[in-house]
């Protein structure tokens, strides 16, 4: 498929340098050509005020450079006409006859349907989840998973070649309070009167039933075994659990890296070392911010090693290493990246949670401070998301194990609401997901609504195969005003796409695909194929649309990793 914006831009771009040839616009630095789809169908399906940004820099009035945009517009297939309006907007009207021949051109792409070549075969690193395996995974830390696989998806789509990482924080305190936590659970679990405190620890009925498994493969065998222990056997049986909830939203990586990796490689006192020669770090008694208690315990010990984190715009510097000797989760988080950028991706992208907006300024300038290539790197930060049931919030907290778990919400739900409704939100907002909505079987649940115009379309199919139509003989020039309507915003798939990966908002084909949905199920409601009114030729023509159209919305769904059922 064509991308409609920069084919207009391209026309543009010609009519400038023709223009500026024949002497009828002065030569020197223009901006972009904006294009976008008309505010006011009746004006035009394209618009631009390319004129209106050039008016200031030509010192011309903006409707003499747009008329003479006009002017100099070489021809295309695409095009029917382009019209100047007040104050100097160029408005584009799509040639009727390539619109409809663009149904043949949908077909023969088929699931391959606005396959774009932008990234050219570069390679995307796509960094999503990494959420600590201290739990299942629950609603509130799934969202960057489906916002991360559905970017990878695109930049698929743009043509880079995507791999999907996730970051598998196995070590520091937490996971140490993983391990003890179960070790309590153990002890309960073989009859012994044992308290596990609530500060700190992992109260969640998953231990519970990780040391009943254990107790059952160990017997008595691990009562003398060292708190690592249980804690590799939490972190695996944790884990195992995390790639399968994964697998039934049909998200896999290609690469689980190890935190724990950068502790015994010694990445960890590389980047310290860099740092230190770069002038970047400085010793300091670890004061700020402790309790006369942890003031008290530091007492005598070696200083702290701070990040000069100040220099690069950060409101103040940040410890890397304590006084203990134990590395902040600055440090390894900062040795994660550096060997990200180390791989020599084109692209690396994050997907962060809104907790972690600090952090991630502070990791990408001690990336700066050492040196690093930090254009490279591109952080998408998300809003949090709030359970809604009824109208009312229901909390979430991992270490209290008062949550919905995400394999509860699939078995509730299904995977495709589960996708759709934790993508339907621009990153920078806040996401209610709506319990209620999720499992509605009507048009006010958006999943339905989008899913069902595919179900209409391989009825009709159906229908049609049945009744012996032959849909390659139809005249497409017969198609009405609604099949046109549809194939306008069709075509509007692959800027849709490369705008997405432009701009890190994959939320963006999620919208769209509401919008598609809105302008299918009325269309279908008045364009019929099979009846004794409808012509042959007409019926046959109206098929192959139908065919086009189920082929746009598997595609559209496959983008957003949902499925594209045949019935409902």
């Amino acid at each position: 498929m064509i991308v409609l914006p920069a084919a207009h831009a391209r026309l543009v771009e010609q009519a400038l340098a023709a223009a500026v040839a024949a002497g009828n616009l002065p030569a020197g630095e223009r901006p972009a050509v904006d294009i976008r789809p008309a505010a006011r169908p009746e004006l035009g399906d394209y618009a631009s005020a390319i004129a209106l940004r050039l008016a200031r820099p030509l010192r011309r009035k903006p409707l003499e450079i747009a008329n003479t945009i006009a002017g100099h517009l070489p021809p295309a297939p695409f095009l029917a006409s382009v019209d100047v309006a007040p104050p100097g907007f160029l408005n584009f009207r799509l040639d009727e006859t390539w619109l409809c021949a663009q149904i043949d051109a949908m077909l023969q792409e088929g699931d391959t349907l606005a396959q774009l070549d932008n990234g050219n075969g570069r390679r995307a690193l796509v960094e999503f989840v990494s959420a600590n395996p201290t739990g299942p995974l629950h609603i509130g830390r799934s969202r960057g998973a489906i916002v991360g696989d559905t970017l990878a998806r695109l930049l698929q789509a743009c043509g880079y070649k995507v791999e999907r990482e996730y970051y598998f924080n196995n070590a520091g305190r937490q996971m140490q309070m993983l391990g003890e936590s179960l070790r309590i659970r153990y002890l309960q679990a073989l009859g012994r009167q044992v308290d596990l405190p609530e500060e700190d620890f992992y109260q969640g009925d998953y231990l519970v039933q990780q040391a009943r498994l254990l107790r059952e493969e160990q017997g008595e065998a691990l009562l003398s075994a060292a708190g690592r222990d249980y804690q590799r056997f939490a972190e695996a049986q944790m884990f195992a659990g995390i790639r399968s909830t994964l697998e039934r939203i049909d998200i896999r990586h290609d690469r689980f890296f190890n935190e724990h990796s950068l502790y015994e490689n010694g990445a960890l006192e590389d980047v310290l070392d860099r740092l230190q020669a770069r002038d970047q770090l400085y010793q300091a008694a670890e004061w700020e911010g402790a309790s006369e208690e942890e003031k008290n315990r530091a007492a005598g010990r070696a200083p702290a090693s701070w990040f000069r984190a100040s220099r690069f715009g950060i409101d103040k510097d940040h410890v890397l290493m304590r006084s203990d000797g134990t590395p902040t989760y600055t440090l390894p988080d900062i040795a994660y990246h550096a060997d990200k950028l180390a791989r020599a991706y084109d692209l690396t992208v994050n997907i962060l949670g809104a907790d972690h907006y600090v952090q991630h300024q502070v990791v990408r300038a001690a990336l700066d401070a050492l040196g690093e290539d930090t254009s490279r790197l591109r952080v998408v930060i998300l809003q949090f998301v709030r359970l809604m049931q009824g109208g009312v919030e229901r909390k979430m907290s991992t270490r209290r194990g008062d949550y919905e778990t995400l394999d509860d919400l699939i078995d509730e739900t299904g995977p495709d609401a589960v996708r759709y409704l934790l993508l339907a939100r621009s990153a920078d907002a806040r996401l209610d997901f709506d319990l209620d909505l999720a499992v509605a079987q009507n048009n006010d649940n958006p999943v339905y609504y989008i899913q069902n115009a595919h179900v209409r379309c391989a009825g009709i199919l159906r229908r049609a195969e049945a009744a012996g139509i032959d849909d390659t003989v139809g005249d497409l020039s017969l198609l009405g005003d609604n099949e046109r309507c549809f194939l306008r915003k069709a075509l509007e798939l692959p800027a849709v796409i490369e705008q997405s990966v432009t701009e890190l908002e994959p939320h963006r084909i999620a919208f769209y695909a509401h919008d598609l949905a809105g302008i299918f199920h009325p269309l279908y409601e008045n364009v019929r194929v099979l009846g004794e009114d409808v012509p042959p030729e007409l019926a046959a023509a109206r098929l192959r649309f139908y065919r086009a159209a189920q082929l746009v919305f598997r595609r559209v769904l496959t983008l957003m990793g949902m499925s594209a059922p045949e019935t409902m």
